[in-house]
């Protein structure tokens, strides 16, 4: 039973998403296949530097436009998330009916809607986990790169090559782990499993949501949608969650670092921009990034950095690299934030 009507989501989405900037075709034709070039280039910075096997070979990077963005990602959403509603939410949606069920479904497929033109504004790339192709997929937004490019005022090969470094490197990562594609559903449907059907509790929590939405609007709080509405069970399950997904950003803004002066140029100067442009935006742009968590990703991609720095200086690039080898060795969130509490546990076995 589908409880998102994916139809509605994509259709509301590439409506209200804007096209991008305007680049004649023999431009646009060429930002193509610099990104494509690139990529290739970046992945055997990325493998030198990690030591973990090169990926690209078997996939190439896809290039898209922005609608072409938000359909990938619904095919993905809905490979992800049918099977585990269904399994999850079975039970309520029968005694919601049919019709209400759909009603429902087609409301929460333009709330989702909404949420990825939002997204597919911003996103540069991202290494596409779940959806048609198997074992995921690394694709590359060509127009919002264009425009962060223009918008910083950086050179465009050293811009491109440095976003395709800290892609890659997450395409690197699940090559390396092949057992982290399963993990990431299992994470998930645990979350999901986690969740309070009973509709009074829902209620009292949907109730202190929207409490602390007014809060989080107005820059009293940092607490995103998901963090408002999640039982206590669900924060277990988020902690881990948020141990994996830290580690991911962190380790490859540690790469981008790592290899950036070496191949790119300008990388001080697009480092710099760059950062102070995720900073930026009105107060409308800055509490939506709140509601939605993006500023909590910000933390992630710091925290993270800042646990694999910690954990390579004390045992080196290959010594870390143990950290791809079992969902056992994963940092939870709190060992994330105390790497000495990660280093003693995986040291523990060997003592």
């Amino acid at each position: 039973m589908q409880l998102v009507d994916w139809s509605v989501a994509t259709a509301t989405a590439t409506r209200l998403v804007p096209p991008g900037p305007r680049l004649d075709l023999a431009a646009a034709v060429a930002t193509v296949e610099d990104l494509r070039r690139l990529a290739v280039e970046a992945d055997g910075h990325v493998a030198s530097y990690t030591g973990l096997p090169a990926a690209g070979a078997a996939e190439p990077v896809t290039v898209v436009d922005r609608p072409g963005w938000i359909r990938s990602n619904v095919a993905g959403f809905a490979d992800l998330v049918d099977p585990l509603l269904d399994k999850v939410l079975a039970g309520r949606a029968r005694s919601l009916g049919p019709v209400m069920t759909a009603v429902g479904s087609r409301a929460t497929g333009a709330e989702v809607g909404v949420l990825l033109a939002y997204m597919a504004t911003r996103v540069l790339g991202q290494f596409e986990l779940f959806g048609p192709a198997e074992g995921g997929r690394l694709t590359l937004v060509a127009p919002n790169i264009v425009v962060a490019e223009q918008a910083l005022e950086v050179d465009p090969r050293d811009f491109r090559l440095w976003v395709c470094l800290h892609e890659v490197t997450h395409r690197t990562q699940f090559a390396a782990a092949p057992w982290l594609h399963g993990h990431v559903r299992s994470l998930l449907a645990d979350y999901l499993s986690a969740g309070d059907l009973d509709p009074a509790a829902a209620l009292s929590r949907l109730r202190g949501a929207l409490r602390g939405l007014v809060d989080t609007a107005r820059g009293r709080a940092e607490m995103s949608v998901l963090e408002l509405v999640q039982t206590p069970a669900q924060r277990e399950v988020l902690d881990r969650i948020t141990g994996l997904m830290s580690l991911l950003e962190g380790h490859a803004d540690v790469v981008m670092d790592g290899v950036g002066p070496l191949v790119v140029p300008s990388v001080a100067r697009i480092r710099e921009r760059f950062e102070a442009r995720r900073g930026s935006g009105g107060p409308i742009d800055r509490a939506v990034r709140r509601l939605l968590g993006l500023d909590l990703k910000m933390r992630q991609y710091a925290e993270g950095a800042a646990f694999v720095r910690a954990a390579v200086a004390e045992l080196g690039m290959d010594g870390f690299n143990v950290v791809w080898t079992s969902p056992d060795l994963l940092p939870t969130g709190q060992e994330i934030r105390n790497p000495q509490a990660w280093l003693t546990r995986i040291a523990a076995p060997a003592a």
